[in-house]
């Protein structure tokens, strides 16, 4: 009880107001990243004022390093769904699509702050070895991020040097399914103005699928330069590559006639099941390759021309390549009763180069402390696809004759298409924060986006090509407000206004072109709260978001296309971070969600409104327990992750069932390094977790493992 009363009195008086000014430029690398205190964090995918987590009007939530290392989180979709309210899945066609607050899709994402056109084109699977953090941001983040980012943003931050220290780290594990990571980190002084940093990742399985063997490799180099206090210089290069033979494209459901060992994982397909006997079962062909290669080059300068202002420029550049050689649709025949199945080859050929100049100010207008920024963003991508779609003999679902990929000819592919597409944007933003007292703070921001398109479709096989374009300006913008009751307890409130393409920017066909962008709005309200020393973080909301003009169909002559449909969804989301002892400390989320379409109508002229979107669950609950005793050098943690049902279709026809992991780890803290013995999925459980291209076609978890890991810090 001593205890408590000490903290909370801590947390009434040495907790800074709002309207306390900076005394000079913000140390990135001072930022909190232990997992706790995140309320003290000064997150970038929030705004680009500096503004805390505290201080921003929405729900942010950081998983850091240590999350990863304490969870076990080796991949970006392990760390995407270790936040609260997140779901992501690993379907190769679309790696890391998220599904949050009730928007499958929706989402933009960012690397180290910088966003590309269609975004979700860019990611990977990356090795979470290479990443200080992610921050996500809840609700639409236009003002922010730009076009797409309806239900979110999430940011990816690489590690980056830091001045006067030598440090650095080592990691090597292995485990079930050949499965093998090795990685290192190492940040060095060359002086007390300058600092650079390496940092190298390594990995290979065999999978748990039949044949899918898969490797990847990233590298990062930076370098910091701060010859005064006003001026800093960040430079960096990163590189990642992945490769897999015959990735895995998910399982398809087949009749319970045929089924050898039918489960309960799906309902409501109309005979069909998901069969375990399946669960290790490739049906891609034997000579398939998915793969990338993808390089960034950054270059961060701050300067504060006075202790009020500052001028912020960041420049990028990204070449990436990708191919998808495979079998990759996959579905139940009921009358040969053997599993059809699709022929795709697609290469990406991308480039992207970015420009953003911003001006900060935080200082004192009328009285008042107000930050504000400004500034200009002008990116510009260079896009070339290859895209070819067949179709290869059925096979057998239990003892499939896989066969190869056959050679590019019209024979083989009845839509052969070479692509280009050249993508523009010049955006213009501002953002403000005042503080109308000391414990009231008004914040309100607002982009232009202007985004030229310009698309060419040929037709390989006949020679006929299509042209095409589109001019899109919207405007995004957002009003909050965050009133401390005490220094350690907020209410904030905000209204967001967002817009989204009808469509992939990249992939707009020429008909969706003529479509403006979609729009979404939102309404949040929740409370931040915290025991400043105690670790002790809790935040709750409460959203309603909806998104009118998708696309839909005239109910009386169905080939019309129009934009008239809408979408909804508004929930509560809980996130907890307490610890109950010394030694014993909990962290738990919950989010609760009632997501429907209002007015959709499909191609067949059946009426959709009030389905719920695919692979959208509507109720998501984690739990990590971590328990380090004192008198011994050991940590235990463990984890359960429930994910609710979900649609793997408009149709609601295909119910994927809700299903509960259990992870747990012990730790060994020896004088030569960390030993850790983890075992994943201990029950062992059955069940999907991601859907795929059709109704019928899903993606099962991967069954119980268990690995070894040695870290150690220096």
């Amino acid at each position: 009880m001593k205890t408590s009363f000490l903290a909370i009195a801590s947390a009434l008086t040495a907790s800074p107001a709002f309207s306390q000014e900076s005394t000079g430029s913000a140390d990135r690398s001072a930022i909190i990243v232990t997992g706790q205190r995140q309320l003290e964090s000064a997150p970038d995918v929030g705004s680009r004022l500096g503004l805390t987590n505290r201080e921003t009007p929405a729900i942010v939530d950081v998983v850091t390093q240590q999350d990863f290392q304490n969870q076990g989180l080796r991949t970006a979709i392990e760390a995407m769904n270790a936040a609260p309210g997140v779901t992501s899945g690993n379907l190769p066609g679309s790696i890391g699509s998220v599904s949050m607050r009730g928007f499958h899709r929706a989402v933009n994402y960012l690397y180290d702050g910088v966003r590309m056109a269609n975004s979700d084109v860019g990611l990977r699977n990356w090795d979470a070895w290479m990443f200080e953090r992610i921050e996500v941001i809840k609700g639409p983040a236009s003002v922010t991020s730009g076009e797409g980012a309806l239900a979110g943003a999430i940011n990816f931050v690489p590690r980056r040097p830091i001045l006067g220290e030598t440090s650095g780290a080592l990691l090597a594990s292995f485990g079930s399914f050949d499965t093998g990571r090795l990685a290192g980190d190492l940040n060095l002084p060359l002086g007390p103005t300058i600092a650079v940093r390496g940092d190298l990742s390594v990995s290979r399985s065999s999978g748990w699928v039949d044949d899918t063997d898969s490797r990847t490799f990233a590298a990062s180099g930076s370098l910091l330069f701060r010859p005064s206090d006003r001026l800093s210089l960040t430079v960096s290069a990163d590189y990642s590559e992945d490769a897999s033979d015959t990735a895995y494209y998910g399982t398809p459901l087949v009749s319970r006639a045929i089924a050898r060992r039918p489960s309960d994982a799906v309902s409501g397909s109309a005979g069909l099941v998901l069969d375990r006997a399946m669960r290790r079962v490739n049906f891609d062909v034997t000579d398939a390759d998915f793969s990338s290669k993808a390089v960034w080059i950054r270059a961060r300068g701050e300067y504060d021309v006075s202790d009020r202002l500052k001028i912020v420029s960041d420049s990028s550049y990204y070449d990436g390549s990708r191919l998808y050689r495979d079998a990759d649709e996959y579905g139940f025949d009921p009358g040969t009763g053997g599993i059809d199945r699709g022929l795709t080859l697609i290469a990406h050929d991308h480039q992207f180069w970015n420009q953003r100049v911003q001006l900060n100010f935080d200082g004192r207008i009328g009285g008042l402390r107000n930050r504000f920024t400004a500034g200009v963003e002008y990116g510009h991508t260079d896009f070339f696809t290859k895209r070819r779609f067949g179709a290869t003999p059925s096979v057998d679902p239990f003892d499939p004759v896989r066969g190869s990929f056959p050679a590019d000819t019209p024979a083989n592919f009845a839509t052969r298409q070479d692509v280009t597409a050249d993508v523009d944007q010049l955006a213009v933003f501002a953002e403000n924060a005042l503080n109308l007292t000391d414990a009231w703070l008004a914040v309100g921001g607002v982009r232009y986006d202007h985004i030229k398109l310009d698309r060419a479709v040929a037709n390989v096989t006949s020679g006929a090509a299509q042209t095409y374009g589109q001019t899109f300006d919207p405007v995004s913008w957002r009003v909050g407000t965050v009133y401390s009751i005490t220094p350690a307890t907020q209410l904030f409130a905000q209204y967001t206004y967002a817009v989204t393409p009808v469509s992939g920017l990249l992939f707009l066909s020429a008909s969706n072109a003529a479509f403006d962008l979609t729009s979404g709005r939102s309404y949040e309200a929740g409370i931040k709260t915290s025991l400043f020393g105690s670790g002790v973080e809790l935040t709750a909301s409460l959203f309603d978001i909806r998104q009118k003009d998708i696309l839909t169909r005239d109910p009386i002559n169905p080939a019309i296309v129009y934009q008239g449909g809408t979408q909804r969804s508004r929930g509560a989301e809980l996130s907890l971070n307490l610890p109950i002892t010394a030694e014993l400390n909990l962290a738990a989320s919950g989010t609760l969600l009632d997501a429907e379409y209002g007015a959709l109508i499909e191609a067949s002229g059946v009426d959709r409104g009030g389905n719920r979107p695919p692979n959208v669950a509507e109720k998501i609950a984690d739990l990590v327990l971590t328990y380090a005793p004192r008198a011994l050098p050991l940590t235990i943690t463990g984890s359960v992750r429930y994910n609710g049902d979900f649609y793997t279709a408009n149709a609601n026809d295909v119910k994927v069932n809700a299903f509960t992991t259990v992870d747990a780890a012990i730790a060994w803290r020896a004088s030569f390094g960390t030993l850790t013995l983890r075992g994943r999925n201990l029950t062992d459980a059955f069940y999907a977790d991601w859907s795929g291209y059709a109704s019928g076609l899903v993606f099962v978890g991967a069954p119980r493992s268990v690995e070894l890991s040695f870290t150690r810090g220096f």
